[in-house]
């Protein structure tokens, strides 16, 4: 609750320091903003105290604090450019936090996903490729939204999510096998060719996407998420190099097909040499980032939030780097780090090998998609397309990563409780998941048929 009210003052402090600056005077729009970003995580506290007591203590204030950022950037947009968008994103918020409040009511504990983790996974591939058949009011050129009525969603947002507890509840149930069978090459141990089924499927799926939907952000995103997951269950690097093979021999075949992947690799190399066409939104980002140097232009003194298009929502850390300088966008970054760290903080105390590989992809998800991100905006990396977490307008980002984290909140709260239960304690906690004794046996039968267990989760196998 400190750190929520901590947030919520820095917050404020911004906003009014931001009208003023302005020459401005306070509004009732204001007001909205302060009041409902307090009321929302209000609640969101309040659901924390009586459903997931035990849950971590970073989390949701980090996340208040990113969400507010992005609200005040947003606010910051508007009075440039005579735009109303910072309402929408506090309505927007509310919706993600009722997500959060969802999850957390509805999944009391996150071992019971993986009994649906193949409807899942079917769900899942389903909201990729929904695009591709459903008709879209959004004027864009990658086949990424569907139009519902007056709004538009990106079910990709989504699917990343159901596709990633598939894959955990696959990982954990076939690590045993990934780690005992295979060959030896150069030091290293490889997969058998049919054990790399589940990587080559999500590497043919990204492919596909990439090429039918003109776009290769969210296709990036799952395959580097997914690799991550079964370098983690494994501890094989050999899984690295395997998919950096393939993401050299993928990324290749889709570039030579796509003219705009073309144009994001060339305007990666030399953005000015496209200014006036496509490479004027990132040289902008560039010249922002120069202008704000170290300490910044200060709020409401720069020029990204007026001159680079949809800054609000590929490039709004470009406005925070140039008005807030590296120091605020190195803020920013730490920030996020610290979320993926108390994410992975969460896996390693999580008892069980699915909460484990839940936690860690949902982990490497923010972590990839913060990097892809600012090596975008930086020219380190071709653009991708992909948002900010909780920071870009837009409700389908918003309320998928509130999801995420209310997965989150919910495998720190079971692992905290059952650490800080006294001795014989935890049994009817874990008398209440009931259907793990699959997994005390399968984890036996390994142990005895394979010798000592071996990956990155080995030390921390549970035992009961």
């Amino acid at each position: 609750m400190g750190l929520l009210i901590a947030s919520a003052v820095i917050i404020a402090v911004m906003l009014v320091n931001l009208e003023l600056s302005q020459g401005n005077t306070l509004t009732t729009e204001l007001l909205w903003v302060i009041g409902g970003y307090v009321a929302i995580f209000t609640v969101a506290h309040l659901t924390l105290c009586l459903v997931a007591k035990d849950a971590d203590q970073i989390m949701l204030p980090i996340v208040a604090l990113l969400n507010g950022l992005g609200l005040v950037t947003i606010y910051r947009i508007d009075i440039a450019r005579d735009f109303t968008m910072v309402n929408r994103q506090v309505l927007w918020t509310m919706v993600g936090v009722a997500m959060l409040v969802a999850v957390l009511v509805i999944v009391r504990d996150h071992r019971a996903l993986s009994r649906y983790s193949y409807l899942l996974g079917l769900l899942g591939l389903i909201l990729l490729a929904l695009p591709l058949v459903w008709p879209t009011s959004m004027n864009a050129d990658a086949r990424i939204w569907i139009s519902i009525g007056p709004f538009s969603v990106q079910p990709g947002e989504f699917s990343k999510i159901l596709l990633l507890l598939f894959f955990a509840q696959l990982l954990a149930t076939k690590r045993a096998l990934f780690n005992v069978a295979g060959y030896r090459f150069l030091g290293m141990e490889f997969p058998r060719l049919r054990d790399l089924a589940p990587i080559l499927t999500v590497w043919a799926v990204a492919i596909v996407i990439m090429a039918v939907s003109n776009d290769f952000g969210p296709a990036l995103l799952l395959f580097a998420t997914v690799l991550g997951m079964m370098f983690l269950s494994t501890g094989r690097v050999s899984w690295l190099i395997i998919g950096g093979v393939l993401v050299a021999v993928g990324g290749t075949a889709v570039y030579l097909v796509s003219s705009k992947i073309q144009e994001r690799v060339a305007n990666f190399i030399d953005p000015l040499a496209s200014y006036d066409s496509t490479g004027y939104q990132l040289s902008e980002s560039l010249f922002g980032l120069s202008w704000g140097g170290v300490t910044g232009t200060g709020l409401g003194e720069g020029y990204s939030a007026e001159i680079i298009p949809v800054v609000w929502s590929d490039f709004i850390l470009s406005a925070v780097g140039e008005e807030f300088g590296l120091i605020g966008l190195s803020a920013v970054i730490i920030l996020f780090a610290v979320l993926v760290t108390r994410g992975f903080r969460a896996a390693l105390s999580a008892r069980d090998s699915y909460g484990k590989l839940v936690a860690s992809g949902l982990s490497l998800t923010i972590a990839v998609q913060i990097f892809v991100v600012v090596g975008g905006i930086t020219a380190l990396l071709p653009m991708t397309g992909l948002t900010t977490p909780f920071m870009s307008a837009g409700g389908s980002s918003l309320m998928a990563n509130y999801i995420l984290l209310g997965l989150l909140l919910r495998i720190s709260d079971a692992a905290r409780r059952r650490e800080s239960a006294p001795a014989g304690a935890a049994a009817p906690a874990v008398a209440a998941a009931g259907d793990n004794r699959k997994e005390e046996t399968a984890l036996r039968s390994t142990t005895s048929s394979s010798g000592p267990e071996t990956g990155t989760f080995a030390q921390f196998r549970e035992v009961r």
